[in-house]
């Protein structure tokens, strides 16, 4: 799934109380597995100048780079942290890790050959799904329009259940910066 996508289905799993206390958590969690690779696509677009062929076909499965986002991606580590945090009674951290989880749960079943290691450092282990969620060849036109769909009825239903100015803006943030992504990917990828 799109980071957007996982925050507004990590929201209506785990912030349905719009309160900012657990809000804040579950979008945090809801990025962290793909906050490198927006470092990854930085420092390859940005900084190096790399096209988009090279980025997607080379420099991702450097192992370098693969090491840095799987890192975010591991279910052993998060629960590692998840049980600190249990620990030290710290339920935004518990709150974080649940949905940190919740996103690599929701990429299991949608990556093929852009797989993760969801159990590194132990394993190098990765599910090659037969679906991706990018991927025509993987039914990946078929995943789009489903992810599209579940984000506009968990968006309609989160700005009906959220009772404050705060949540409401954190919905349409969201939901805003998913439409930007689609424009971005019809202007540059296809």
């Amino acid at each position: 799934m799109n980071t957007p996508a996982h925050i507004i289905i990590n929201l209506l799993c785990l912030g349905k109380l719009d309160q900012s206390q657990i809000l804040t958590p579950v979008v945090i969690g809801a990025v962290l597995p793909d906050a490198p690779m927006f470092v990854f696509y930085f420092v390859e677009k940005v900084i190096l100048g790399k096209s988009e062929r090279v980025i997607w076909t080379q420099s991702y499965y450097q192992e370098n780079w693969q090491n840095f986002i799987d890192l975010f991606n591991s279910l052993p580590l998060i629960l590692i942290v998840f049980l600190l945090c249990f620990w030290w009674k710290s339920q935004i951290g518990q709150l974080l890790c649940a949905s940190m989880t919740l996103h690599i749960l929701g990429d299991l079943p949608l990556h093929n050959d852009d797989a993760h290691r969801h159990f590194f450092p132990l394993s190098s282990w990765r599910f090659h799904s037969p679906v991706s969620y990018w991927d025509p060849q993987h039914y990946g036109n078929i995943v789009t329009v489903l992810e599209i769909l579940a984000v506009i009825v968990s968006c309609v239903i989160l700005l009906n259940s959220y009772q404050s100015w705060g949540g409401k803006i954190c919905i349409g943030a969201v939901g805003a910066s998913y439409l930007l992504y689609f424009i971005y990917v019809f202007t540059v990828w296809v």
